[in-house]
């Protein structure tokens, strides 16, 4: 059987964002638009896991995030699939680790891994310091290291930020600070990816666009953003973007809904 997995990433709930002057992030959308992807998932893509890549929200004040956050996790789990939770940068502005366990309803560190419908899933927790650049600590890696020898199955890695060498060159967010959308340590991050030989695919979020690269016969798929604006400047039209992976043993495929739709095949 293969297992389905819709994503959603990058709901920013939360005040108003704009960025060179321009209204780029719809937040006030977020709300419906995260209910009509969990209805979509409901009713048609119906997948075995949803997994959300992160920021949540657009970080305001501990009190302010505290409910928003809330209130986002309170419409994922609306979903009648698992819900299974990446921590996004804004996420961690003013909330902390045991905040964000109390919405996953787990504890311990904010990387971790499952086994789900004969795949090993990793979710990893890259550390973002505002304005200067993104991190994955040693521990963390050393920890994926050993993770991944231990499990017999076939991998697929979820992350906030972008492990690849994607050209942001024309990105609006990034062209300026690819920085802050790339791991600094993502050479050797996808060394022990390649190295384990299990990996099939990575997925991450955080820069607001659909893209793919393909290193090493690894596929790394970054989301588009569910309240991105697709127009120059307001009123604006959100991506609705939301995305829907079929993994067998043989073949990834994944697809990308909403506004800004894309798709990818990858034969194993």
């Amino acid at each position: 059987m293969p297992l389905t997995i819709g994503f959603v990433t990058d709901l920013h709930f939360g005040p108003e964002a704009r960025f060179d002057g321009k209204l780029r992030k719809l937040t006030a959308h977020a709300g419906e638009l995260t209910r009509g992807v969990v209805a979509a998932m409901n009713d048609e893509v119906r997948p075995d896991l949803l997994v959300n890549l992160g920021d949540d929200i657009e970080d305001e004040s501990r009190e302010a995030d505290l409910a928003r956050y809330g209130e986002c996790q309170s419409i994922l789990r609306t979903a009648k699939a698992e819900l299974v939770n990446v921590a996004g940068n804004h996420d961690v502005i003013f909330l902390n680790r045991d905040d964000l366990n109390r919405f996953w309803e787990r504890e311990g560190p904010l990387f971790y891994s499952l086994d789900r419908g004969g795949f090993h899933l990793v979710v990893l927790h890259t550390l973002e310091r505002k304005d200067v650049d993104v991190r994955i600590p040693e521990a963390q890696l050393r920890w994926l290291k050993e993770d991944l020898a231990r499990t017999p199955l076939p991998v697929v890695v979820f992350m906030h930020h972008s492990a690849s060498e994607q050209d942001l060159g024309d990105s609006f967010w990034f062209y300026k600070a690819p920085h802050l959308a790339l791991v600094k340590e993502r050479t050797e991050l996808r060394r022990i990816l390649e190295e384990s030989g299990k990996v099939r695919v990575v997925f991450n979020g955080h820069v607001h666009r659909n893209h793919l690269d393909v290193i090493r016969g690894i596929p790394y798929v970054t989301v588009q953003s569910l309240i991105e604006n697709l127009d120059d400047d307001a009123p604006g039209r959100p991506s609705a973007a939301y995305a829907v992976a079929t993994l067998d043993e043989n073949r990834t495929i994944v697809r990308v809904r909403g506004n800004d739709p894309a798709r990818y095949q990858f034969e194993h």
